[in-house]
């Protein structure tokens, strides 16, 4: 398959979507809970590194 063929396929394909976002995912539940984990990762690192 060529490179242009591809390129073809896959504009075609993500024009043929229903807008691009999902009605169903909240972007500051998203945000919110990839803070959360972050944050609770950061904590759980220094718990380990008390010698510093």
């Amino acid at each position: 398959m060529s490179l242009h063929t591809t390129a073809q396929s896959l504009v075609s394909l993500a024009a043929d979507g229903h807008g691009g976002e999902h009605e169903s995912i909240n972007p500051y539940l998203t945000g919110g809970g990839a803070l959360f984990v972050l944050l609770l990762l950061l904590w759980i690192t220094t718990r380990f590194n008390r010698d510093r």
